[in-house]
């Protein structure tokens, strides 16, 4: 078995045992409010990573205001995106806040990093990322090209969440395995938008970490925690 080092980016996420067999039709469009206020977070997220990128490469530090409120921007959208698109594993309306909710079924964090590399920070958004952006665009789409009309292509992660909702909305039952998958395709696309949002120099790992719950440091590829 091949020992598994801690991410530390962290996604968590349980399902929900009682999911209604039709709500995840009408998800997408409770959660236009969040929508509206994800807009503005994400314009701001921009902005505060490039006063981010400047201090790192000045002082070797992202400055902690900054980026708590881009973790908190980061775990906002991922409630959201569990609740209404990604996986859609809990019926739950996501609440309104940066700061996590301990009794919300999703959970999202980066461990604070002292120091960052002033170097990397000029190479690892675009440069270093570019095999990763490659593969995380098959997961969430637009992937092809098209002459005339650029990348194009539907996404592994909206087109198994569609799967697992139907097999839902047939039988009452969400696949579990399923759900695995997804949230092991959910970390990875996370651990992306981390590096190359400057938030930790530990470059992605070509792995999928499934289940609801993270592996734990040294754990064995292929077991959860409650295999341990």
């Amino acid at each position: 078995m091949i020992p598994v080092t801690m991410s530390p980016v962290r996604i968590e996420a349980s399902l929900d045992p009682r999911l209604s067999r039709w709500l995840w039709l009408v998800k997408w469009f409770l959660a236009v409010p969040h929508y509206i206020v994800l807009f503005f977070l994400w314009i701001a997220f921009v902005f505060v990573t490039i006063v981010a990128f400047f201090a790192i490469l000045i002082t070797g530090r992202y400055p902690r205001p900054l980026f708590d409120f881009n973790v908190g921007v980061l775990r906002w959208n991922w409630r959201v995106s569990y609740y209404a698109h990604t996986a859609l594993g809990t019926d739950r309306y996501p609440p309104f806040t940066l700061a996590d909710v301990p009794d919300y079924p999703a959970h999202f964090d980066i461990t604070y990093p002292e120091r960052l590399s002033r170097g990397l920070v000029l190479v690892k958004w675009w440069l270093l990322a570019i095999p990763q952006y490659i593969v995380v665009g098959m997961f969430v789409g637009g992937w092809g090209w098209e002459e005339g009309n650029g990348w194009h292509g539907g996404g592994l992660i909206p087109f198994l969440s569609l799967v697992a909702v139907i097999i839902l909305a047939a039988t009452a039952r969400y696949p579990v395995r399923l759900f695995d998958f997804l949230l092991g395709l959910a970390r990875w696309v996370a651990r992306v938008t981390a590096y190359a949002a400057l938030m930790t120099d530990e470059y992605p790992p070509f792995r999928l970490d499934m289940g609801g719950p993270e592996a734990a440091d040294n754990q064995p590829i292929g077991m959860t925690k409650a295999d341990g």
